[in-house]
């Protein structure tokens, strides 16, 4: 990260009317969750009750083994304790009157909404809600966790019903509300902002393609495979970014 980049960066910022973030994994790193693909990520862990991580977070998976299924989510995708950090924030700050900033985020963790932007669409879903198929009640992900059977499965204090997390499964679509809302923000903005993700998730990674601003801005750890269309690609945690952006901001990372 030099100097210039930092430069150039606040410039288009300053001067953007209707900026679009979307996020990945790599923003809520620094708020202590693991990634998917690094080592201590979601995808690298070792097979649990003799299932790789891709199949017991599938649909069929969740429907036949639930017992596991939520003994896996609750002590390897869910961390209650974790909270926005310095990114979601700074994304929230930029908001204003005069300044449009909607997120598109493939995280469910929930947190651009708890750090205070007010457009946000998340493509696959969000732990805090939870859903019971026969009554259609939702609730949070305190009420989920504390309602569990002796087999450690939720369900509605209403009818008894199993609930469903409210996240996108392996062989679930992606909403289409949210589908749609996503790419009309993309596709009406004139700064993008990818931040924390390696755009390999498909077909969310695809939705960068309906972006026909002036600016395209990439911060990742990594390189992928959409840096040759950006303006800036910046190979650099987003909290150090942030703190080069504004040298006097305190740390409220985790």
């Amino acid at each position: 990260m030099t100097a210039e980049q930092i430069t150039t960066l606040r410039q288009i910022l300053d001067s953007s009317q209707n900026l679009v973030f979307f996020t990945g994994a790599g923003i809520s790193v620094p708020s202590g969750i693991p990634d998917f693909r690094s080592a201590d990520g979601l995808y690298m862990q070792r097979e649990f009750e003799g299932a790789t991580p891709e199949e017991i977070i599938s649909h069929t998976y969740f429907y036949r083994h639930p017992d596991i299924f939520y003994r896996f989510y609750r002590e390897k995708m869910l961390y209650p304790d974790a909270r926005p950090n310095d990114a979601h924030k700074w994304i929230a700050s930029l908001q204003s009157d005069t300044r449009c900033v909607s997120v598109v985020t493939q995280n469910i963790d929930g947190f651009h909404t708890e750090a205070g932007a007010k457009t946000v669409f998340e493509l696959h879903g969000t732990i805090h809600r939870n859903l019971c198929p026969l009554c259609g009640a939702c609730y949070s992900l305190d009420e989920l966790l504390s309602n569990l059977d002796d087999d450690g499965i939720p369900r509605c204090p209403r009818d008894g019903r199993m609930l469903k997390p409210d996240v996108t499964l392996y062989e679930e679509p992606l909403d289409g509300a949210t589908i749609d809302g996503a790419t009309t923000a993309i596709a009406n903005a004139d700064t993008m902002v990818i931040i924390g993700t390696s755009l390999v998730v498909y077909p969310a990674a695809s939705f960068v393609r309906y972006f026909r601003g002036e600016h395209l801005i990439l911060i990742n750890k990594s390189e992928t495979a959409y840096d040759s269309m950006a303006e800036l690609a910046i190979y650099e945690d987003i909290i150090d970014v942030i703190h080069a952006l504004h040298g006097d901001m305190p740390s409220c990372g985790t």
